[in-house]
């Protein structure tokens, strides 16, 4: 399931946390799943984000929203330890469909330069919560990402940079709430040989992808995980 994860985490630049949480919080219960991710999230986003070529002028641009999508990830972590499992993956998914379906039909949304820092911050600390709460680190992120107007390759390095922040926040964050373990950790490291084999699959399909091919298939992607958590959300709410 890492392999295929990994997959499209390389051809897409996001869906490994989203896809392995689904599948392995079936068998090990959603914090044990958490935990799980983190070493191949990890490896996969700091390989992502030194990738492209752009990360000091990305940095300097994006900052603001990396920052606040880093340090309101605690509240999300506390959120998971009091609300009802599930509830969160489902407002999560029909978020994904409300975004995605539009932009499929041909609507377009752009944030203009003048905006672009007040509304990082405010998308990066929701982005935060949810991080924190499902593990996913997608939405608003990504959407907010896309809505810049940044090439292919920006693109990507972007939700490295996004990612592995947020990766590195839900440890700490984790480990503050005694989530964390040391038996997890270890098993968590072993998952990072498939994910990663499955990431230099999904990179040779990028490559082959136009910018709009990628872009519909960045959003084509973006619906099927809102389709797929959905369902899951309900599954948790009705067996937790």
């Amino acid at each position: 399931m890492f392999f295929g994860a990994g997959i499209i985490k390389g051809a897409v630049g996001f869906g490994l946390p989203t896809i392995g949480l689904g599948l392995m919080t079936v068998f090990v219960g959603v914090e044990a799943a958490i935990v799980l991710v983190l070493w191949p999230a990890f490896l996969t986003n700091v390989w992502q984000a030194a990738s492209g070529g752009q990360f000091k002028p990305l940095v300097a641009r994006l900052w603001p929203f990396l920052l606040a999508a880093g340090s309101t990830l605690f509240a999300g972590t506390f959120l998971l330890t009091q609300l009802q499992v599930g509830l969160a993956d489902f407002v999560l998914g029909l978020l994904m469909i409300a975004y995605a379906v539009p932009l499929l039909a041909g609507v377009k949304f752009h944030i203009g330069r003048h905006f672009e820092r007040p509304a990082g911050v405010v998308l990066g600390s929701i982005n935060g919560v949810f991080a924190g709460l499902t593990g996913s680190y997608t939405v608003p992120g990504v959407l907010y990402l896309q809505a810049l107007g940044l090439s292919k390759d920006e693109l990507v390095q972007a939700m490295g940079m996004l990612f592995l922040t947020s990766t590195v926040a839900l440890s700490v964050s984790l480990g503050s709430f005694g989530i964390l373990s040391n038996s997890g950790v270890m098993a968590s490291a072993a998952l990072c040989v498939p994910t990663s084999a499955g990431v230099f699959a999904g990179q040779y399909i990028r490559r082959r992808l136009s910018e709009q091919g990628f872009r519909r298939l960045v959003l084509a992607s973006i619906l099927a995980l809102g389709l797929y958590l959905i369902p899951l959300g309900l599954y948790r709410l009705i067996s937790g």
